[in-house]
C-alpha cells in the first residue's frame, strides 16, 4: 500500500479552522542567508509512510556529525499535521527548524511570519519543473523550496475505448459523450473525481474553473475574481455531470481512495486522480491491471489544467541554526536525493530531468504524461487565509453539484463569501 498511503501528502492541505485565528501583518523576517547559526536541526513532516527519509537523513548525518538532523513525524492526517505545526509556530517555538509543508500552506505561513525567506541562489531552482517554483513564493519572495510535486491525471479504460475504436478524450464534450454513451454499454459509470467536501473537492473544482479560464482569487488573496462566466462554466461542467448522470451520485462521497477503488474494481470508465493510482491499479489484486492508461486532464477546448499538489521545504523563522537548515534543504532538493524521492519514496520529484531519464521512465511509465500535466498545472488559490478559502469552495461547490443551487447562483455566492474571507481583520 506504499503508493496509496503516500498519496495523501500529494494533497496535504486539508481545511482546518483554528478557533480565534486571524492573520496579521507578517513581522519583518530576515532571509536565512543573512542569519548566522549552524548546528543540530529538526525536520518535521507528516508521517513518512514509505520509510525512505530515514536512510536519506542517515547519509546526511554521517557526513555532518556536528549538524545532525532529527526527524519528527507528525500524524499522517493532513489536518492533524497542520494543526500541530501551526500550534508550535504560533507559540514562537524553535522546536522545528525545517518544515515539510503542503504547497497551499506556503502563503499562509509566510504572511504570518512563521517561515523565513530563503535566498534563491542557494538552490537549483533552474533544474525544477517551472510551475512548482511559484508555489513557494509569496509577495515576490521565495519563502520555501519545492520538494515533491503532484498533478492530476485522467485515467481511462484503454481496453474499452480500443474496443469501441475511440481515442481518450481531449475535451469536456468528448469526455461527456464517452461517459454517457460508451460507459453504460460496458456496465460502467462514466466519470469520477474526489467530490466529498474536503481539500480534494477544492482541487477538483479549481481544476475545472481554471480549465475554463476562470479563477477564484487574485493578488495573492487580496482580490476576489470568482464572479465570471468562465468560473460559472467550470462549475457547470461538474454540476451537469451529476445532473445528467455521467458522474454517479455516489462519487459525491468519494475521496482519493474511494475513487481509486471504484476504478480499480472495474466500475468506472474515467477517473481523475493522482499519479499514485497508476501503480495501485496495476497491482495483482486489480481488475483493470494492464487495461488502462493515463492522459492529461481535458478542458473545454483541449487539454485542461491540473492543480499542483506536493510539498515545499521551509525554514522556521525562529530556527537557531538557519544556515544548516538551508543546507539541508539544498541536499534534499539535489539530484541524488530527488531520484530517491521517486524510487524509494514513491513520490513525484521536482527536478525536470528525472522525467525523461530512460531508466526511470521504464520503471515509472506515467512520468512523461505527469510531466505534461505538471507543466500545465497551476497552484491552488494563494491566500493568507487559505484554510477558510478552501472551506468556502467546498461548501459552495458541494451545493452546486448536489443540485441545491444553479451554477450561476453558486458563482454569486462563491464571490460573496470569498470577499467576506478576504476582508476579515
Amino acid at each position: 500500500m506504499r503508493w496509496s498511503r503516500a498519496a495523501g501528502r500529494g494533497l496535504l492541505a486539508a481545511a482546518v479552522a483554528l478557533a480565534g485565528y486571524a492573520v496579521s501583518s507578517a513581522p519583518a523576517v530576515e532571509s536565512v542567508a543573512h542569519d548566522g547559526g549552524r548546528g543540530p536541526i529538526t525536520l518535521v513532516t507528516a508521517g513518512d509512510l514509505t520509510d525512505y527519509l530515514d536512510p536519506v537523513l542517515d547519509d546526511w548525518n554521517r557526513s555532518h556529525p556536528d549538524e545532525r538532523v532529527t526527524l519528527v513525524e507528525l500524524p499522517d492526517s493532513a489536518d492533524e499535521t497542520r494543526a500541530q505545526m501551526v500550534t508550535s509556530l504560533r507559540s514562537g517555538s524553535d522546536r522545528f527548524d525545517v518544515l515539510n509543508i503542503d504547497v497551499a500552506w506556503t502563503s499562509e505561513f509566510a504572511a504570518a511570519g512563521w517561515i523565513a525567506p530563503v535566498e534563491p541562489d542557494r538552490f537549483p531552482l533552474d533544474t525544477f519543473l517551472p510551475p512548482v517554483v511559484d508555489t513557494a513564493t509569496f509577495g515576490g519572495r521565495l519563502y520555501a523550496v519545492p520538494y515533491v510535486t503532484n498533478a492530476g491525471l485522467l485515467y481511462y479504460r484503454s481496453d474499452v475505448l480500443e474496443a469501441e475504436g475511440e481515442e481518450p478524450p481531449r475535451t469536456w464534450d468528448e469526455l461527456e459523450r464517452l461517459a454517457q454513451e460508451v460507459a453504460p454499454e460496458h456496465g460502467l459509470d462514466g466519470y469520477a473525481g474526489q467530490f466529498l467536501p474536503y481539500e480534494g473537492l477544492t482541487a477538483n473544482a479549481t481544476e475545472a474553473i481554471r480549465s475554463a479560464g476562470g479563477s477564484l482569487l487574485g493578488d495573492e488573496g487580496a482580490t476576489v475574481t470568482a464572479d465570471s462566466a468562465a468560473t460559472e462554466e467550470g462549475l457547470r461542467f461538474l454540476a451537469d455531470g451529476v445532473r445528467k448522470g455521467w458522474i454517479p451520485e455516489e462519487a459525491l462521497g468519494w475521496k482519493e481512495e474511494e475513487s481509486r477503488l471504484a476504478f480499480q474494481e472495474g466500475r468506472l470508465l474515467f477517473l481523475r486522480n493522482w499519479p499514485y493510482v497508476y501503480a495501485q491499479a496495476n497491482g495483482e489484486d486489480s481488475k483493470v491491471a494492464g487495461k488502462f492508461e493515463a492522459v492529461p486532464l481535458p478542458g473545454p477546448d483541449g487539454p485542461g489544467v491540473s492543480v499542483l499538489g506536493g510539498s515545499n521545504l521551509a525554514v522556521n523563522s525562529r530556527s537557531r541554526h538557519p544556515e544548516t537548515a538551508a543546507d539541508l534543504i539544498a541536499y534534499l532538493t539535489g539530484e541524488q536525493v530527488q531520484r530517491r524521492v521517486l524510487t524509494e519514496g514513491s513520490l513525484p520529484p521536482v527536478r525536470a530531468d528525472l522525467y525523461s531519464d530512460p531508466e526511470l521512465v521504464r520503471d515509472f511509465p506515467y512520468l512523461p504524461t505527469l510531466r505534461k500535466s505538471v507543466l500545465a498545472a497551476e497552484p491552488r488559490p494563494k491566500s493568507p487565509r487559505y484554510d477558510q478559502v478552501s472551506l468556502v469552495v467546498q461548501a459552495v461547490v458541494r451545493d452546486a453539484m448536489a443540485g441545491r443551487q444553479t451554477p450561476r447562483q453558486a458563482v454569486v455566492r462563491l464571490a460573496r463569501e470569498l470577499r467576506s474571507v478576504a476582508h476579515e481583520d
